[in-house]
């Protein structure tokens, strides 16, 4: 995919991405891509996909904080984050972080671990059991979406 840079840095690199995160990477870069077996490319993309959630769930709070002074910033967050605790807040105060954990493992856009990450964050929930929920959440889906593509690759 990209001359010069070792293929497990290109997987740890995508799974970073939100929308691709570690769900999509390990069956479509790692195996299909790269012809790597699932053990191989699964453990890179997980490190990959939930490195930058400590970091926002410790921090988020403090950037959002300096980006309100920036214009542009105050109002893409006064749009956002309604929307985002519209959406989650009957789920959320309901099930707390177990939520999350439904939330991160469901494969569809949109509902990977940087948004979970943002959604824990947004409603103050615990600091270890959001980091664990969205953990297991994230290996969930990995999952599904790796089991899916072996299944097809395998019918076809």
């Amino acid at each position: 995919m990209i001359d010069g840079l070792a293929e497990w840095i290109q997987i740890f690199l995508l799974s970073m991405i939100p929308g691709l995160e570690s769900r999509y990477v390990v069956p479509l870069v790692g195996i299909h891509e790269f012809g790597w077996t699932w053990w191989q490319a699964f453990p890179i993309a997980i490190a990959g996909n939930m490195i930058l959630v400590p970091v926002i769930l410790r921090f988020f709070k403090k950037v959002e904080l300096f980006l309100r002074r920036l214009p542009k910033w105050k109002k893409a967050m006064e749009w956002g984050f309604p929307i985002i605790r519209h959406r989650a807040n009957d789920k959320i105060t309901t099930y707390e972080t177990a939520a999350l954990l439904f939330f991160v493992a469901i494969p569809l856009p949109f509902t990977g671990a940087g948004l979970g990450s943002l959604i824990a964050v947004l409603f103050d929930l615990p600091f270890s059991r959001s980091l664990l929920m969205i953990f297991i959440g994230v290996v969930i889906s990995t999952v599904a979406t790796t089991s899916i593509y072996l299944t097809g690759s395998l019918v076809i």
